[in-house]
């Protein structure tokens, strides 16, 4: 670890993305992607497309997909084509392995910090709300876990147009939701560095980051392979998704030459998958 980086405190709150990450929901994207490619003679979606795509808000990854497919119809007629596929494929997603458990153990949880108070919990999904209820409606009590007002989603107004992962505003804004609720009950906020961000895609990990927050990366095998000798730099937030307004740093978060973390400085790791999660690595009480 490096000398100069802090070592990270206790987690008193849990952030947590949604596609990918919770649910299978990304691949269902992909297989959308892929009907209407074919549908115009197209290849598939390649993983080195698919990972500039993962995390990022509709408007910023459908320009990057029309780029590179160059699809013989508007951006209008392609989301519709892959609106009706999504309205018929979202309502059979799944959580992926290790979800259930960890939501419902993280829901009873206590903090090392804040003398032992239970471990706070957000959402915070580049999804909007319509897909968000399709992806969602059919699994029950899954997402009980995170207070509706912690339920921050992509089209939420006090997201600026623009300032979707990877730039930190949405988990801020989490974060936000949750020490309102905690100033009107009287207890202590919670910073930044007390939060754990988990996120499967690269401008995830940087959005987190960027909030001054630790991160846990659990990526799709696919996405994975894409980065591959490269991991230890998504970890720092190193790999340039998110370019701050006049080359300068505006989001509060640490920056050395316009980075948010340092190679190997324990803020940020890495996981094959959410099942047996470490928790007491974390200063999380199960």
């Amino acid at each position: 670890m490096a000398a100069s980086t802090p070592s990270p405190p206790a987690i008193r709150a849990c952030l947590f993305d949604m596609d990918g990450l919770l649910l299978n929901t990304e691949d269902i994207y992909t297989d959308c992607t892929n009907f209407v490619l074919r549908k115009y003679g197209k290849p598939d979606l390649p993983w080195n497309i698919k990972a500039q795509l993962q995390g990022r808000p509709a408007p910023a990854a459908g320009k990057i997909l029309e780029d590179w497919a160059q699809l013989p119809i508007s951006r209008e007629e392609y989301m519709e084509d892959v609106k009706a596929m999504q309205v018929k494929l979202f309502p059979n997603s799944k959580p992926l392995p290790g979800v259930e458990e960890l939501l419902a153990k993280l829901g009873g949880a206590k903090t090392e910090g804040g003398a032992s108070e239970k471990i706070e919990m957000a959402l915070a999904t580049s999804s909007h709300s319509s897909n968000f209820k399709l992806k969602s409606s059919h699994l029950g009590h899954l997402f009980d876990v995170f207070p509706k007002d912690s339920q921050v989603l992509g089209d939420d107004p006090r997201i600026a147009p623009g300032r979707g992962k990877p730039a930190p505003d949405i988990y801020l804004l989490a974060l936000q939701t949750i020490n309102t609720r905690r100033a009107a009950q009287n207890l202590t906020p919670i910073a930044p560095a007390e939060c754990l961000v988990f996120e499967d895609s690269v401008p995830g990990v940087e959005s987190g980051r960027r909030a001054g927050m630790q991160v846990v990366w659990c990526p799709h095998e696919g996405l994975l392979n894409e980065y591959k000798g490269r991991e230890d730099k998504v970890l720092a937030a190193q790999m340039g998704e998110f370019t701050p307004i006049n080359g300068s740093e505006v989001d509060g978060a640490a920056t050395q030459d316009g980075k948010v973390g340092e190679i190997g400085d324990g803020w940020a790791r890495q996981y094959g998958s959410l099942e047996a999660f470490p928790y007491k690595d974390y200063g999380i009480l199960v």
